[in-house]
């Protein structure tokens, strides 16, 4: 347990505290401190998380924006409207797109790396949703695009 360690106390701002308790979240992402300050004696809670390198997209026009995984998330949940996939299907798989974005080398990614991962994933959960987001994403013009992206589905 550390001592000593300059957190200021909610109840009365004192700077000194003490770690009476620690404990590691079961995904491993964060650390849960239970702290005593040194002057009141009160007791409060602290996180400890690691600082994530922003991602940025890179949209087809240029502009750059922060990586939202609630974009993703929302355009899946468009595509998944009426049918039969979960809330924690769709946020699960949206974790893993942004995992694997943050294992890539750039911080930088370009929209349609990221489109492509949602279509993948989308491609896996639902096939109707995947339809869906791709004749969104992809800008079917007509019948035909459309009908030759189901018969690619229907191939594999």
């Amino acid at each position: 347990m550390s001592e000593g360690v300059f957190l200021k106390c909610p109840y009365c701002s004192n700077a000194e505290t003490k770690v009476v308790d620690s404990r590691e979240a079961e995904d491993l992402s964060s650390v849960r401190r239970r702290r005593e300050c040194l002057k009141c004696g009160k007791r409060f809670t602290t996180y400890e998380r690691t600082e994530l390198v922003e991602l940025r997209v890179v949209k087809k026009d240029g502009r750059r924006e922060q990586f939202d995984k609630n974009k993703v998330i929302a355009g899946m949940v468009k595509a998944c409207e009426k049918r039969p996939v979960s809330a924690e299907t769709i946020a699960k798989a949206a974790d893993e797109i942004e995992q694997e974005l943050r294992r890539m080398d750039a911080t930088e990614i370009p929209s349609t790396v990221v489109g492509e991962m949602v279509m993948q994933k989308l491609k896996k959960i639902d096939k109707v949703a995947y339809i869906r987001f791709a004749s969104v994403y992809r800008s079917f013009t007509d019948v035909e695009s459309f009908e030759e992206e189901v018969k690619k589905l229907l191939r594999k």
